[in-house]
């Protein structure tokens, strides 16, 4: 395969941050790529930064928050076709303020089993069903 033909692969952050045993989604704003469904909240990696600098920027941006990482859960991996991406998803704690939605259309906390009710790309999907089959992050 030549180098022009490789397809670009982006680092993708995402945060799962608990509320009263909720988590919060955010929903993609309009004229983004896959406007209208909804995701965890995070963004790309930029140049030299750590996925959790990342995902700790990210989170500021959108919904004018601090968190802090605790772990990272899991990482799933999705080609769009066009493109392919490494969703690396976080557990957050220290959450300080009220979230926002800055960069997005809407926010909602969900608890973990209705999150199926909402429409999410194929890689969040993966997350959804992660921690409905885990239970994994869920705080109290």
């Amino acid at each position: 395969m030549k180098g022009q033909d490789k397809k670009p692969h982006y680092h993708v952050t995402a945060a799962l941050i608990w509320k009263n045993a909720r988590v919060l989604i955010a929903k993609r704003p309009k004229g983004s790529h896959l406007e209208g469904y909804w995701e965890f909240p995070g963004g790309k990696q930029e140049k030299g930064e750590s996925l959790g600098e990342c995902v700790v920027r990210e989170i500021r941006e959108e919904l004018g928050i601090r968190v802090k990482t605790d772990k990272a859960l899991l990482t799933v991996e999705h080609d769009y076709g066009s493109k392919a991406i490494s969703l690396h998803v976080f557990h957050c704690a220290g959450s300080a303020g009220e979230p926002k939605a800055l960069e997005c259309q809407e926010i909602r906390w969900v608890a973990p089993g209705d999150l199926f009710k909402f429409s999410f790309p194929p890689p969040d999907m993966k997350v959804v069903e992660f921690l409905c089959r885990t239970g994994n992050g869920k705080e109290g």
